[in-house]
């Protein structure tokens, strides 16, 4: 509990509220540098109602931007480095396959498939094409006239994540604090932010917001900042375990089966992972790249009907709270990082759109640069928090 109580002419180098993966990556890249970095959590670490914790994240680069498609590459390199330099295995590199099938997406060249191909192709990551006897060959259990295969990417344990973080940290000497509701942010005139929360005061030189849903609760507390995120709150629609016949199981486990995704239809498929989860995942869900309702898939059972043969005998629960994903959703579909207008040395992020896990350790990294050294080395300006301020806000500015 070091730090807590620190006096304006000893501030913290830097305060965190949110100990969610965000939060707790920007501890872990701000600790590399910094001595004193301190994490504030309403709740406590790991819980698994919250968004960043649960059982399986994917991780890909299959995305049709090519901005986001480059730094999902980056953050796939900061999290091998992540893995070397804490020793540990947080990632199941089984590979992504996105599909596509003529009798749901007739335009195969139009298909999430093809474009997000056609871009990773053009900034130079190579994919693995399977056409329909290949894919029969490979994958007997699916039925599909078009894959892609990302043989680097795969699934995120994150049990295994939040527990090297939490070790790291540990050893970095970052304090975290659970159970602590935030009352009031002060950026003071003396170049230090106060933190206020149940009966005691954290002052640092830097602050940083990585609150999920509760972010908007925390700009209103910076005394005349008009900023608001217009955030949604969402989840899939629907979300299955699938649990097959033994004699299926190895077939359909990480080993032989790579994270599958028709994101035309808003599926996603998490292959059986040993020791972390005995079931395939399927989630249903509005993709942002690509909307929905485009398709004769309206649910998890249509489209293993007509695309996963093979699960048709498994037996099938609905996925609980602890593996379901949470998302918060911006209005433009944009991360949002940055600096927060009118608060000095107020740092946010927010806005993961159900796709944000993957790029923790990069957005980790941003956050703790911009709050502890003056800038980051990423072009980030697409993210601006101001970008939501309207003309009576800048004209009051």
């Amino acid at each position: 509990m070091s730090g807590q109580g620190a006096t304006a002419a000893d501030p913290l180098d830097l305060v965190i509220i949110g100990g969610g993966i965000m939060g707790l990556f920007t501890a872990y890249h701000a600790a590399q540098r910094f001595t004193a970095v301190t994490v504030l959590e309403r709740g406590r670490i790991g819980d698994p109602a919250t968004a960043s914790y649960g059982l399986t994240r994917s991780f890909r680069r299959d995305y049709l931007d090519a901005g986001y498609a480059r730094l999902a590459d980056e953050a796939m390199t900061l999290w091998a480095d992540f893995e070397a330099d804490t020793g540990t295995e947080v990632l199941v590199r089984c590979g992504c396959m996105n599909i596509a099938k003529r009798s749901i997406t007739p335009d195969l060249d139009a298909t999430y498939a093809q474009l997000s191909c056609d871009v990773l192709e053009r900034i130079g990551i190579p994919l693995e094409r399977l056409a329909t006897a290949d894919i029969a060959e490979r994958f007997p259990y699916l039925d599909a006239d078009l894959a892609y295969l990302d043989d680097e990417a795969g699934v995120v344990d994150l049990g295994a994540v939040t527990r090297a973080l939490r070790t790291a940290l540990d050893e970095l000497g970052v304090v975290v604090v659970e159970n602590l509701a935030v009352s009031s942010i002060d950026p003071g005139a003396d170049s230090v932010v106060t933190v206020t929360t149940d009966g005691t005061s954290f002052t640092s030189r830097s602050l940083v917001i990585t609150a999920g849903h509760g972010t908007n609760e925390l700009l209103a507390l910076l005394p005349d900042c008009p900023l608001q995120i217009p955030l949604t709150k969402d989840r899939p629609s629907e979300a299955k375990y699938f649990v097959p016949p033994p004699e299926l199981r190895d077939r359909l486990s990480a080993v032989e089966m790579p994270v599958i995704a028709y994101l035309d239809t808003g599926i996603y498929l998490h292959p059986i992972v040993d020791n972390v989860i005995e079931a395939v995942k399927i989630g249903y869900y509005n993709p942002p790249d690509m909307p929905r309702g485009r398709t004769g898939v309206e649910d998890i059972t249509s489209f293993v009907e007509q695309c996963m043969p093979g699960l048709l005998s498994s037996d099938v629960t609905d996925v609980t709270v602890v593996d379901q994903c949470d998302y918060d959703l911006v209005d433009d579909d944009d991360f949002v990082i940055g600096e927060v207008p009118w608060a000095a040395n107020v740092f946010v992020g927010v806005g993961w759109r159900g796709t944000g896990y993957k790029f923790a350790p990069w957005v980790g990294r941003v956050l703790a640069e911009l709050a502890l050294q003056d800038g980051t080395v990423y072009d980030i300006a697409r993210f601006e928090p101001a970008r939501f301020l309207d003309e009576e806000d800048e004209a009051n500015r």
